[in-house]
């Protein structure tokens, strides 16, 4: 079968995949304004990236919510006040299967993808998904 999109011999590699999440913070970015892009994209985390594109750390729904519990004033604070700098990112040589195990593992929603030791995007479970299943991105439309 196929599928506008999609290479006949299927998708291999995170690389091929047109991935849903392409919202970037930069590591100085205050974080009001970051729970704010949260809140308004819909979106559950992005990368953080310094002034060169590389990636230092991860921001999810729950480390804003985590310091909002903690007390802290979001309107004071940076990105790499409350990323998870622990977080990790991979290659867009990367196999499927290969994004599927660490987010299975580690667990997490979305894997920042790099080419050139830049963050480009991120991959969703969602991502994953339809390229396991040979469907576009189209598809949601």
């Amino acid at each position: 079968m196929n599928v506008p999109g999609v290479p006949g011999e299927g998708l291999n590699t995170v690389g091929q995949i047109v991935g849903t999440n392409d919202l970037l913070f930069q590591a100085e970015q205050n974080a009001l304004d970051i729970a704010t892009e949260l809140v308004s994209s819909h979106i559950n985390g992005a990368p953080v990236v310094d002034g060169n594109g590389s990636f230092v750390g991860f921001i999810s729904e729950i480390d804003v919510l985590m310091a909002i519990e903690c007390g802290k004033d979001l309107a004071t604070l940076r990105a790499v006040d409350i990323m998870n700098d622990s977080a990790i990112a991979v290659d867009q040589s990367t196999s499927i299967s290969k994004a599927i195990r660490l987010m299975a593992e580690l667990p997490v929603l979305n894997l920042p993808v790099e080419k050139n030791g830049k963050v480009i995007y991120s991959v969703t479970r969602h991502d994953l998904l339809r390229a396991r299943i040979g469907l576009g991105p189209d598809i949601e439309e």
